[in-house]
């Protein structure tokens, strides 16, 4: 071994049988050297441990297999070995035995199932079988796979995550293969990673300063309900995820070579090339293993009694707060390291820029399933100095009714402003007495998050979101139409605040059609007017439908993937979005770090903000048939122009009075009742009012600026 500089190729490996020493417990995982590679896994009360190795994915059976020894191979809660001169490229997995009776033990070992590395860093599904890996049996022939790679360093080019400020963020949502996959994509690798690097200048010119990747860990496409998986569907949004450290293998091109790493890496590169962040939609609260009858992948294999929360009485009981069949123990010691350290991993190896949690209140709850005054994993993320710049968003939610939004465990973490959503979605489609709710949501929620000392980019303002209908199905649809996913239209919420504009779904009527293109506009004015952070979903600039289905979590095709066509058919709402977004970035008064007060500051005219109805600085807040919000919103800074702001979401015209302006005239900006480009105008281009009021046009959202 001794002046060794090169490693074997691959086809040694079917020639010999390799060399092994004890290893270390540290680093968890395959850690590759040219002496040969350190493997280490949990095996919390295991009593036998076997490493298989496989010289190609599909390998029907491993060329060699290493029975470790629990006297040399095992400290404290660790299994590890060191085999020596093994090349870069071999694919691995691991068999574990241990206690029986699940019911009082809580553990599931079973010697027969191939288990994967929780800490595998790259990983293969060529082969994978969940039927197999969930019935009695041996399933080493079509098990997930790690994969040994070599890839110890990566010219970064000087990168760094961009750390940026928040109150300047626009985020915008997508899914990595449903970006680039439809065939108008005009991409050279559709639906990978490398895809979206080809979508960069689309998404400068867009102007959003963040991507929000739903989830891109190594994640499980067959684990669906029977009812999807008998139309040939897959699990599309990723939510099942097996490998917290791995890239995604479907996003990857050729993905049994092993560069998943390489490939996420170039992406994030090229986007902070491009001044724009990466954040991770992470699902912490669930795995792919599912319940009692789900497959045994790796936590259940390995440390199922820590990993998941199981009822106290019968340890055989899955506890599911998480509507998945099972839910992470996020809170015992082991987990949260775990934890810690795969989000620190993406931001120390992987260079992304935060985090959105799916069900964060998952992370809440302590070892007996009952939320926790001071849990231990979400004050970690806080406070760890390693995501001390990241962004940390929570879904502040489970499916056990743990409802958080405004009091999730914490200082400096965002939240999915529900709240936001349901109130402008009733707002627009023309529910009644709404106003002061309105005014308090697109001030930054204050009612949630001001007593606790925190900010207004503590919300995340959205109205879609990947979870619902798209932008344009909420103008086109009243109820959900679920059915090509196989479960009769009993997925997906039922509370969608909804309006079809007249009639349900497609129609030629162009008097519809031109309401729904405004109400999509006013929906896109009101969330980029708002204080707090906007999030808008991809291809809702685009006016994307999925035919009124609410929850696309399993339809891999067209009725999910950015039609890119639409670029030019709804060329006038792109350009809408983009101008509101360039919008939004000229006036720092949009993007306050702190509440308005109401109060005068500085040498300008107006209080930070004056809010008005049918007259000047008297308000409709208790009128419960209103359906009007104005407000005048004073500049931040020196030259910043004041905003006068109408929000009319009734079927009634009105004239409205001005604010006077001693030293400056009213122009118009937004107007959404014209059509394009009248509908927003650049500085440049903007009349003047010559007149002292206005009249808006019914369900119409106005902006003037003072100049």
């Amino acid at each position: 071994m001794n002046g060794l500089t090169s490693p074997p190729s691959p086809f040694e490996l079917t020639m010999k049988q390799y060399a092994v020493k004890p290893g270390y417990r540290f680093p968890f995982g395959a850690t590759y050297s040219p002496l040969g590679t350190n493997f280490s896994v949990w095996g919390w009360e295991a009593t036998s441990v076997e490493l298989l190795l496989y010289e190609h994915a599909d390998s029907p059976a491993p060329f060699q297999v290493i029975v470790l020894d629990p006297e040399i191979n095992r400290t404290y809660y660790a299994w590890h070995v060191f085999v020596e001169r093994l090349p870069s490229g071999t694919f691995y997995g691991w068999r574990m035995d241990g206690p029986g009776d699940t019911r009082a033990t809580g553990f599931r070992f079973d010697k027969m199932k191939v288990l994967l590395d929780p800490r595998a860093t790259t990983v293969s599904d060529t082969v994978w079988n969940r039927t197999a890996a969930s019935e009695p049996g041996d399933n080493s022939t079509c098990s997930l796979r790690g994969i040994v790679t070599g890839d110890t360093s990566y010219d970064w080019e000087a990168d760094e995550p961009l750390n940026h400020s928040l109150e300047q963020a626009i985020i915008y949502e997508l899914h990595v293969g449903g970006l680039t996959r439809h065939p108008s994509s005009g991409v050279m690798y559709p639906g990978t990673f490398a895809g979206l690097i080809e979508k960069i200048p689309y998404l400068k010119d867009l102007g959003v300063t963040d991507v929000q990747l739903m989830p891109v860990m190594a994640f499980d496409v067959q684990d669906l309900p029977q009812a999807a998986a008998v139309r040939n569907l897959t699990n599309y949004w990723g939510y099942s995820p097996h490998s917290f450290f791995s890239p995604h293998p479907g996003y990857c091109i050729a993905p049994d070579q092993g560069t998943h790493r390489r490939q996420f890496r170039a992406m994030v590169k090229a986007l902070h090339h491009a001044g724009i962040g990466v954040i991770l939609d992470v699902v912490l609260n669930h795995t792919a293993e599912n319940g009692a009858n789900g497959p045994i992948i790796n936590f259940k294999g390995l440390a199922n009694a820590g990993f998941y929360h199981l009822d106290r009485n019968d340890r055989s009981v899955y506890r599911d707060y998480t509507g998945c069949g099972n839910t992470v123990n996020c809170n015992n010691p082991v987990v949260t390291n775990f934890l810690l350290d795969c989000l620190e991993y993406w931001v120390r190896e992987m260079h992304v820029d935060g985090f959105r949690f799916d069900l964060a209140s998952v992370l809440v709850r302590g070892e007996d399933g009952k939320p926790m005054i001071h849990p231990p994993t979400p004050w970690g993320i806080e406070f760890s100095t390693v995501l001390g710049n990241s962004i940390i968003i929570a879904e502040a939610w489970d499916a056990g009714g743990l409802y958080q939004v405004g009091d999730f465990p914490g200082f400096r973490w965002s939240e999915w402003n529900g709240a936001y959503r349901d109130t402008i979605r009733r707002f627009l489609r023309g529910d009644k007495g709404l106003v002061s709710t309105v005014a308090t949501r697109v001030s930054g929620s204050s009612d949630l998050y001001q007593a606790q000392g925190r900010l207004p980019t503590n919300s995340i303002n959205f109205i879609t979101c990947h979870d619902g209908f798209t932008l344009s199905d909420l103008v086109s649809y009243n109820r959900k139409h679920n059915e090509l996913n196989g479960q009769e239209n009993r997925d997906g919420t039922d509370a969608n605040y909804s309006w079809n504009c007249g009639v349900e779904g497609a129609t030629n009527n162009p008097s519809i059609l031109a309401l729904r293109e405004r109400q999509a506009r006013n929906a896109m004015a009101i969330l980029l007017l708002s204080q707090g952070v906007p999030m808008v979903l991809a291809g809702d600039e685009l006016l994307r439908t999925q035919l009124g289905n609410n929850n696309c979590y399993c339809q891999d095709n067209e009725l999910s993937w950015v039609d890119w066509t639409l670029t030019e058919k709804n060329r006038a709402m792109l350009r809408f979005v983009t101008q509101m977004i360039a919008f939004r970035k000229r006036h720092p008064s949009l993007m306050r770090k702190h509440f308005l007060s109401g109060r005068k500051t500085g040498s300008g005219e107006f209080a930070d903000v004056s809010w008005h109805g049918l007259r000047l600085h008297q308000p409709l807040w208790d009128d419960p048939e209103a359906q009007l919000l104005v407000y005048t919103l004073a500049g931040r800074n020196q030259g910043e122009e004041d905003l006068h702001v109408i929000f009319n979401m009734s079927e009634n015209a009105f004239t409205l009075p001005l604010p006077n302006l001693s030293r400056k005239r009213w122009h118009r900006a937004i107007d959404t009742v014209e059509l394009s480009p009248a509908d927003i105008l650049e500085p440049i281009n903007q009349p003047c009012i010559e007149d002292v009021q206005y009249r808006v046009a019914p369900r119409t959202v106005v902006v003037l600026e003072s100049r």
